[in-house]
């Protein structure tokens, strides 16, 4: 499991690489087991990587979903270069270490083992690890493109970094592009221009006025949010720039219609107009996932949390894959070895000891659901 782990981080897999090299990685590791697995490729290096382990059929089926993309290093120094999976005190610190490579390898691993093991399956295991989770979901949409090769399913279970906790509900997300036109005038002469970036300024202030939480509540997700997260305008110092926008990020939970969101944030840019005739400005998604909740009550939820000795099911605000495989007709749960607050950081890491509880997990819950 460590070493298919390193060689995850290694294969470099941020949206400018791709995830091709990843998905040969796991390939390869199948491979070794005699599973045979297809890469779907597209883009030159973009890619998703699928298993289908048969069984007698007697039981449905159990579809581990994993991703295989990373979000970039960033800008921060890191202590080891981000893609060398470099191991020290118990740990691997590496790019995607914990979101979501960790539980990746420890899945393949899982499967590789009951494979291995010769124990007869009842229910065939799928596996599949998708491109593009951090930015549109793109690989999951490839792989829901063919719904109908995949068997009825008990449930589907996906390896994020839960930290052990096993997660049933999560918001959705309604990303919106901002952006605001003016007229271009030199700055000395800034009457004769329309100011993007003041335009901007008056749409944001409106904007605070919006009490985003107030659309609904949910009982274990709470009330949606909303956040500012980035702004460009202007290209010098001496010109009065005509273009500005931003971009912001808003979680949405269950009931939330999104289009009653967009006519607000029309309405809003109506109003600016009304008190500022020279005000244009425009709204437009740029993604859009909606939220998850899977009945905590139903009989897979209750197995799943029995077979690894957990009481209850938790909700969480970030986002997952999950929603977009909601019309497989089956429950959905996440979890996964690794603590959610290392994501995206610089020397993101995770404990080899719970990567190696995930397999170990993850072989108990294929042992209950498929033998």
């Amino acid at each position: 499991m460590k070493e298919l782990l390193k060689q995850l981080i290694q294969a470099e897999s941020t949206e400018s690489c791709g995830e091709l090299n990843s998905a040969k990685v796991i390939y390869d590791e199948f491979a070794r087991y005699g599973i045979k697995s297809e890469i779907e490729t597209w883009d030159n290096t973009r890619a998703n990587i699928t298993a289908h382990i048969k069984s007698s059929g007697k039981k449905p089926a159990l579809l581990f979903a994993c991703h295989i993309d990373v979000v970039g290093p960033g800008k921060a120094k890191w202590t080891n270069p981000p893609f060398t999976a470099v191991e020290t005190d118990g740990k691997i610190y590496g790019r995607g270490s914990t979101d979501m490579k960790g539980g990746t390898a420890a899945a393949a691993t899982a499967i590789c083992e009951i494979v291995k093991s010769g124990v007869e399956l009842q229910g065939d295991i799928i596996f599949t690890a998708v491109a593009g989770e951090e930015t549109d979901s793109c690989g999951a949409l490839r792989f829901m493109a063919k719904k109908d090769q995949i068997p009825k399913l008990q449930g589907v279970l996906i390896p994020e970094p839960t930290d052990f906790t096993i997660v049933s509900a999560h918001r959705g997300i309604l990303w919106l592009d901002i952006s605001t036109k003016g007229i271009a005038a030199h700055g000395s002469t800034p009457h004769l221009g329309v100011n993007a970036i003041t335009s901007m300024r008056r749409f944001l202030n409106e904007l605070d006025n919006y009490d985003i939480a107030a659309k609904q509540t949910n009982e274990i997700l709470g009330t949606c949010s909303m956040s500012v997260n980035t702004i460009s305008g202007g290209k010098t110092r001496n010109a009065v720039p005509d273009q500005c926008s931003c971009s912001i990020d808003i979680r949405i939970i269950p009931g939330v219609d999104t289009q009653d969101i967009m006519n607000d944030f029309r309405n809003i840019i109506a109003k600016v107009k009304s008190e500022h005739p020279e005000f244009e400005a425009k709204v437009s998604i740029d993604r859009q996932a909606s939220p998850l909740e899977t009945d905590r009550n139903s009989d897979f939820v209750k197995d799943f949390c029995t077979c690894l000795g957990i009481e209850k099911t938790v909700a969480v605000g970030f986002t997952t894959d999950g929603p977009h495989f909601v019309d497989l007709g089956a429950p959905i749960l996440i979890y996964g070895p690794g603590k959610p607050d290392i994501c995206h950081k610089p020397d993101e890491f995770i404990e080899i000891a719970d990567a190696e509880k995930a397999v170990q997990d993850y072989k108990k819950l294929i042992t209950k659901f498929l033998t």
